[in-house]
């Protein structure tokens, strides 16, 4: 399956308004994709809309959030299931500092409905780091089913090569996400202990605007799904 599993929605501060559920499927499937995940900043309120745009499209999709750790390490969140995405906000919302959006400053921060309309706007900033650990927060996201993906580990903000300086030997991260495969040198070369065979390795956009939408470079295949999923592919 071509696939972009790193995608925001106008949720994200960072990202345009034009970043609506249908306008994101629907750039997906113009641009040949058949798996993708909506993976906003620190907030999981805009999968519910997205899943049945998604499905209304006919466009495969996992559900997800990019978490930002104490460390201000990124995450990726993904599930298969949407209820079990779902079960993420509680924890979030009991982790987050609560420092009040500015919307001058940051950008907007919109939940939309199925009809891409803006019904609500997220009051506190969702680009913050949680009180919970990079370890705490794998732990949850396992707890509740999910995988846990260590976002755009070479770039200088929020990834966690630049925050640690190394990916830490035991970390129950089930893949890495690299922006481009010439990457994988880097990667292997500052943690030798990362088997390259044994690694899943995305390759998503991080996508805020629409034309940033991943083309259909990146192919997943169904040993690759299954290394990720295991006995729940």
């Amino acid at each position: 399956m071509y696939y972009d599993l790193h995608i925001h929605s106008a949720l994200s501060p960072c990202a345009e308004n034009e970043m609506t559920p249908n306008n994101i499927c629907n750039m997906a499937l113009i641009k040949g994709l058949e798996l993708i995940a909506v993976t906003d900043h620190n907030s999981v309120r805009q999968l519910s809309a997205f899943a049945s745009c998604a499905k209304a499209s006919g466009i495969k999709c996992l559900y997800g959030a990019e978490l930002q750790t104490s460390e201000e390490v990124h995450v990726l969140a993904l599930f298969k299931n949407l209820d079990d995405a779902l079960k993420l906000q509680p924890w979030i919302d009991e982790r987050m500092p609560g420092i009040p959006n500015s919307v001058d400053f940051f950008g907007d921060q919109w939940v939309c409905n199925t009809e891409d309309e803006f019904v609500e706007q997220e009051e506190r900033l969702l680009l913050v780091s949680l009180s919970s650990t990079l370890d705490e927060t794998i732990e949850e996201i396992h707890k509740l089913g999910g995988r846990a993906i260590l976002a755009h580990v070479l770039d200088r903000e929020n990834s966690i090569m630049n925050q640690l300086g190394f990916i830490p030997e035991g970390l129950a991260y089930d893949g890495l996400e690299v922006k481009s495969l010439e990457e994988i040198p880097r990667v292997l070369k500052s943690n030798p202990w990362i088997k390259e065979d044994e690694t899943v390795w995305l390759t998503d956009s991080d996508a805020h605007r629409l034309i940033d939408i991943a083309e259909a470079d990146h192919y997943m295949t169904s040993t690759t799904f299954k290394r990720l999923w295991g006995d729940e592919a």
